[in-house]
C-alpha cells in the first residue's frame, strides 16, 4: 500500500510530508535538501537571516540536491522585510512559498506575477476561504499543538476537517504530527498532506546546534509552556530561565534593537533571544517546540526519520483494514 500523492503547483513529491519552516537558523539550506532529497518537501525559513543570506541558502539547498527535489521559502508576515524576503524568493524562483503570521493580498499576486505557488498558514475555515479566493495553492492548517507562535486554541483534528469542508485546494495538516498513526487520522480526516517542523529539529541534517537538539532530547511532558513574545502572540517553547525571566512580566534589557517587527511590545527582543538559543545557549534565549517534544527521543537521519513515518502509517493502514475484514 501506497501514501497517496499530493500535488501543489507543480510540485508532486514521492512522499505528502512538509517540512515546517523554522527560525532562526533552525531550517536553513542542510535541513530543507535533506528533506528533499528523502522524497518530502523542504522549507528554509527566511526569518533572522538577511536577504542575502536568503539568496545563499536557497541557492545552497539547490546545489545540495543538484537540482532535485522541491525546496521553498517561510516568510512572516509580521517581519518588516516581508516584501524584501519574498521577491528575492520569487526571483530565485523556489518552488513554492508559504506565510503565516497575517495574510497580505499583494503576495499572491507576486505569486502569479512569478508563476511561485503561495500557501498560506491558518487555523481556521473562514480564513482557508479566503486565502484559497485570493489565490493560495494550498493551506497548511496548523493547531494548538505546533511549536512556535500559535494563531489558535483548538487542536489540529478538530480545525481539520472544518477546513477540508469548505475549499478545494490541498490542505496540509500541521501540529503534532509525529508518527505515521497521526498521518493516517490526518487523511481520514481530508488532508492531502503533512507538515512536520518538531521531528525535524531532532534530526541529524538539522541546522541547529547540538545544544538545541539535546533540549528536545531532553524534554520532559510538563517542560513545554506557552509563552507571550513581543509578536504579540503565544509561543510554545521548552521552560528554562529565559522562560522563567519572561513570565514574571520582567522587562529584559537588550544590546541591540533589530527593529524586525511591525508591532512589538518591547518586553523583550524574540529575534534576540532566538539568535541565544542558535549560538547553543539554550538556557538564555527561546527554544520553541511542539506539544509532543517530549516524545522524541533519538537524533536520526532525514531519511531514517520519513522512511520510519511510512512504515508506521502503513502498519496503522493495514491494521485497521485487517480489522474490518474480521
Amino acid at each position: 500500500m501506497e501514501l497517496k500523492k499530493v500535488k501543489i503547483g507543480d510540485m508532486e513529491p514521492k512522499f505528502p510530508i512538509v517540512q515546517g519552516g523554522m527560525g532562526v537558523g533552525i531550517s536553513l539550506s542542510k535541513l530543507a535538501a535533506a528533506v528533499a532529497d528523502a522524497g518530502g518537501i523542504g522549507t528554509i525559513s527566511g526569518t533572522g537571516i538577511s536577504v542575502e543570506e536568503l539568496r545563499y541558502h536557497i541557492r545552497k539547498a539547490r546545489e545540495l540536491t543538484n537540482n532535485r527535489g522541491y525546496i521553498g521559502v517561510n516568510v512572516l508576515f509580521a517581519m518588516n522585510d516581508f516584501a524584501e524576503k519574498m521577491k528575492v524568493a520569487m526571483e530565485e524562483k523556489v518552488d513554492f512559498i508559504v506565510s503565516g503570521a497575517g495574510i497580505s493580498r499583494d503576495m499572491y499576486a507576486w505569486g502569479r506575477e512569478y508563476d511561485v505557488p503561495v500557501i498560506s498558514i491558518v487555523s481556521t475555515a473562514k480564513l482557508a476561504r479566503f486565502s484559497e479566493r485570493l489565490g493560495a495553492a494550498a493551506v497548511v492548517v496548523e493547531g494548538y499543538e505546533a511549536g512556535g507562535h500559535l494563531g489558535t486554541e483548538r487542536p489540529l483534528f478538530e480545525i481539520l476537517p472544518e477546513v477540508t469542508s469548505v475549499v478545494n485546494i490541498p490542505v496540509i495538516a500541521a501540529g503534532g504530527i509525529l508518527t505515521g498513526e497521526d498521518v493516517a487520522e490526518a487523511f481520514r480526516l481530508g488532508a492531502s498532506g503533512v507538515q512536520m517542523g518538531t521531528r525535524f529539529v531532532a534530526s541529524e541534517e538539522c541546522d541547529a546546534p547540538l545544544a538545541f537538539k539535546q533540549k528536545y532530547i531532553d524534554a520532559r511532558k510538563e517542560d513545554t509552556v506557552l509563552v507571550k513574545t513581543t509578536v504579540g502572540l503565544q509561543g510554545r517553547a521548552i521552560q528554562n530561565r529565559f522562560i522563567e525571566k519572561i513570565s514574571e512580566g520582567n522587562k529584559l534589557k537588550i544590546a541591540k534593537c533589530y527593529d524586525c517587527l511591525k508591532n512589538c511590545s518591547y518586553q523583550f527582543c524574540t529575534l534576540d533571544s532566538l539568535f541565544k538559543s542558535l549560538e547553543g545557549d539554550v538556557e538564555n534565549g527561546l527554544v520553541f517546540s511542539g506539544a509532543r517534544v517530549h516524545e522524541i527521543k533519538q537524533i536520526l537521519p532525514v531519511k531514517q526519520i520519513i522512511e520510519k513515518i511510512i512504515a508506521e502509517w502503513q502498519s496503522f493502514v493495514e491494521g485497521e483494514a485487517s480489522l474490518y475484514q474480521i
